[in-house]
């Protein structure tokens, strides 16, 4: 597995592993945890060094699921995890990034993942109650006390990025980027490219889409939050498969998968991007990771964002409240 740098000179694998699926969000959580920590033990051993977690996640359930899974190749990894949200009663409620919430979340998370030190501690939505100066302080403290090594954002607005920077240096940002989310391209990414800050595409295969296995017989299963996405209504659905149509093309004349395509279009638009894909079976994680040595020339990445430009999108990427909480 080739890799790749983010800010402040954090060396990743160029496709990382996003966890959150193993524990929530894509229907019913897998019967038997010993099988995801055979895949993420299989991720170390495939060359993947890059794995994303949250507090939220269950809650707390995907920490420790990571830190039991990583610890025996702790040295191995970078460990990413996230903070800001309230949670009572095993429910986030609110956002909640207070410096005491903070340095809380960060000592709880320490315990879950088994480690001494959090690699990648990112803000997971941009708290509009507390100024960022104040949580980009929270953090850097954090830094010198050496329970985080590197700050990072996830959904945030490029001003706000701009002004944490400035307190304390954001080694990488992270929010929903592929062929079928362009959001971060007008501002985000110039931003982040002008500060030598990585970025790390969450859900780069539009949850799913982008695979080619989701279309308008999907039936989603309970707990499937692609069942409340606009994008994935009937209607929406039957739009946009134009572009899973097109990246299907393309992969069947270079011999590979749509997923694969899509991943390597995100690898080909910046060396300093590393994706997160989820997954909880080896194969289809074998398949990710074999998108790091698929070579799209300048005209299949031309091809490719022309038919997202012409297609488009149709449906929000998430539900008005969600929609509420980004790009901040």
């Amino acid at each position: 597995m080739h890799t790749r740098t983010l800010g402040q000179g954090l060396q990743v694998s160029a496709i990382g592993m996003g966890c959150m699926g193993m524990s929530q969000s894509y229907g019913p959580n897998p019967g038997d945890r010993g099988d995801m920590i055979g895949v993420l033990r299989t991720a170390v051993d495939r060359g993947v060094t890059f794995f994303d977690t949250a507090e939220v996640y269950g809650p707390y359930v995907n920490e420790e699921l990571v830190g039991e899974a990583l610890a025996p190749v702790r040295d191995q990894v970078v460990l990413a995890t996230k903070f800001g949200w309230r949670v009572e009663n095993g429910t986030p409620v609110g956002l909640d990034s207070r410096p005491e919430q903070i340095r809380r979340v960060a000592d709880a998370s320490l315990r879950r993942l088994r480690t001494d030190t959090i690699d990648l501690f990112y803000q997971h939505r941009v708290d509009p109650d507390v100024p960022i100066e104040e949580v980009a302080g929270a953090v850097a403290e954090l830094v010198q006390a050496g329970k985080v090594r590197h700050f990072g954002l996830s959904e945030a607005a490029a001003a706000t990025i701009r002004r944490a920077h400035a307190v304390h240096p954001v080694s990488a940002v992270q929010s929903e980027y592929s062929l079928w989310t362009r959001d971060p391209e007008p501002e985000v990414l110039p931003t982040l490219a002008e500060l030598g800050i990585g970025f790390v595409p969450f859900s780069p295969l539009g949850k799913g889409f982008l695979t080619g296995t989701v279309d308008t017989t999907t039936a989603f299963t309970q707990g499937d939050i692609r069942a409340g996405i606009p994008r994935f209504d009937e209607d929406n659905l039957a739009a946009n498969r134009a572009l899973v149509d097109h990246v299907t093309a393309l992969a069947h004349a270079r011999g590979a998968t749509p997923g694969q395509i899509a991943l390597a279009w995100l690898l080909a638009q910046q060396p300093w991007i590393a994706p997160i894909p989820g997954t909880r079976r080896i194969e289809r994680l074998a398949e990710n990771l074999a998108a790091a040595d698929v070579a799209l020339s300048a005209d299949d990445i031309a091809d490719l964002d022309a038919a997202a430009a012409r297609i488009g999108v149709h449906g929000d990427r998430y539900n008005e409240t969600h929609m509420g909480l980004v790009g901040k």
